[in-house]
């Protein structure tokens, strides 16, 4: 029997009305977990004193979340392939919540630290799974504009968690920057529940084995970064560092046997999927050093209160946001290659711009730059997003998110590594953090040490750019028809 005209039309919209409701949930989720990853940085203060702990210990309340997430998204996208991305994606709306609330209440730093660590696994479980989600939702002709909002959610969050946290702790109290949560993150619970479901599972085992050795190579890699950027090289740290690169070796020749792994390598036999995650990473390199390198200088040399210094920045994430969708569009329909490349290049010039500040230049030079450089990010961000996802396999999706998940969490945490080894190049390691966070000014000669040692820096983080933008370039275009299901047989 033929369905009518408008019968097809109702069935059309209820679809569309559907995945839009679907895409709300997911980009707030991405979001609310973004915003968390940097929500406390103005909040250090406040916190320290009303734990009465110090800030080579709070500190930590920022890097375990980094950590974990970055640690936790391979393993996370593959667990949602087997046991189902909706109960993970819903499961994790629930930790995160209930661990937002235990933050909120926290009596100590530890306690503090280890419930972040907690709401981060919830923020993982988010974030891994949301880019699959999407992939099995959306027709392949819509994935960029989907991506769009998504790529939008998680990148714009990280800088407006900034702004949120300097608003929400100069007004109210910085418990509520994890109290804020949990209304949210209940009514997104219920959505999820209702209209996030899937049925698409591998029946695979899980890899055990090879998730042990991916999660302890990658955490004692990173950490020793951390380690490396906080108290400066020593040999414990160098040991740490060392033993995490030899466990990968482990962990390849495991993969490489394993029947159904955590990661199948032969993704990487992908160009299009290669370049695009190694972008990922190279453009998280680049592009939050300078954000964190502009926080330093606006609050260390022009002597800006945290809350004014991130509302320089704000404009250029707000231009970023609004554009993202819409150049997500144009990814679906000419390809991610130009767009995600010209991008990059946008990005490159809107630093270059940051080169004319000085102790004494106007400080809207930042407006400037910042403008142009989320011009460019929203140009990035979802076309290559969605270039990773259309290159990956069917039934790997989760796992494709989870890859693309950890290699940007890599250059968000390098990035962090980068500013602050470059800054204590210049100035004392110690006041490098308290410029950080809002507690300490330069003075004197110092000055002209840290605003040398800022250009080079920016130098280091183009050059990162450089490399993703090559990437981009020579990562070929995707098939723009079929949907990719066996590029890695």
């Amino acid at each position: 029997m033929k369905l009518s005209k408008a019968t097809k039309d109702l069935s059309i919209d209820t679809n569309v009305k559907n995945e839009n409701l679907i895409l709300s949930v997911l980009v707030i989720s991405v979001l609310m977990a973004s915003i968390d990853s940097t929500i406390v940085l103005l909040a250090f203060p406040a916190i320290t004193q009303a734990l009465h702990s110090n800030l080579s210990t709070i500190i930590w309340v920022i890097l375990i979340y980094l950590l974990i997430t970055a640690v936790a998204a391979t393993q996370l996208g593959r667990i949602g392939d087997i046991f189902g991305r909706s109960r993970i994606f819903n499961s994790g709306i629930a930790i995160f919540t209930i661990f937002s609330f235990m933050c909120g209440i926290a009596p100590t730093d530890i306690t503090l630290i280890i419930f972040r660590g907690f709401q981060a696994i919830g923020g993982a479980m988010m974030t891994a799974n949301s880019g699959a989600i999407i992939a099995d939702t959306f027709k392949r002709e819509r994935l960029g504009k989907a991506y769009g909002f998504t790529g939008m959610g998680w990148n714009v969050g990280a800088m407006l968690g900034i702004v949120l946290g300097g608003i929400i702790t100069t007004f109210i109290g910085y418990r509520y920057i994890f109290f804020i949560n949990v209304p949210i993150g209940i009514v997104l619970l219920v959505l999820a529940i209702k209209y996030i479901k899937d049925d698409k599972r591998e029946h695979e085992k899980l890899d055990i084995l090879g998730m042990g050795f991916l999660g302890v190579s990658l955490s004692m890699i990173l950490y020793a970064g951390v380690r490396i950027a906080s108290v400066g090289l020593n040999y414990t740290n160098l040991s740490l560092l060392i033993v995490g690169f030899i466990l990968v070796i482990p962990f390849y020749f495991r993969e490489k046997i394993f029947v159904n792994p955590v990661v199948k390598l032969s993704m990487f036999k992908n160009r299009i999927f290669k370049n695009s995650v190694l972008a990922s990473m190279f453009q998280g390199l680049g592009f939050m050093g300078v954000a964190f390198m502009l926080i330093m200088y606006l609050q260390g040399v022009r002597g800006l209160t945290p809350f004014d210094a991130s509302l320089l920045l704000l404009p250029g994430y707000i231009l970023s946001g609004v554009l993202s969708p819409f150049m997500g569009r144009y990814s679906d329909k000419y390809g991610a290659r130009l767009l995600a490349t010209l991008g990059l290049i946008i990005m490159i010039i809107g630093i270059t711009v940051y080169f004319a500040l000085t102790a004494t230049s106007s400080v809207y030079i930042v407006l400037i730059g910042s403008a142009i450089t989320g011009f460019g990010g929203s140009m990035f961000w979802p076309a290559n997003n969605s270039a990773v996802m259309k290159s990956s396999e069917a039934g790997r999706f989760g796992t494709a998110s989870g890859v693309l998940r950890l290699f940007g969490s890599m250059g968000i945490m390098g990035s962090f590594i980068i500013v602050i080894v470059t800054a204590t190049l210049a100035i004392p390691r110690y006041l490098a953090f308290e410029i950080f966070v809002g507690t300490s000014k330069l003075i004197g000669g110092i000055t002209k040490g840290f605003i040398t040692g800022m250009h080079f820096s920016f130098l280091f983080l183009i050059l990162m750019l450089v490399i993703a933008a090559l990437l981009s370039l020579i990562r070929g275009n995707e098939n723009m028809t079929e949907n990719i299901k066996s590029n890695y047989l």
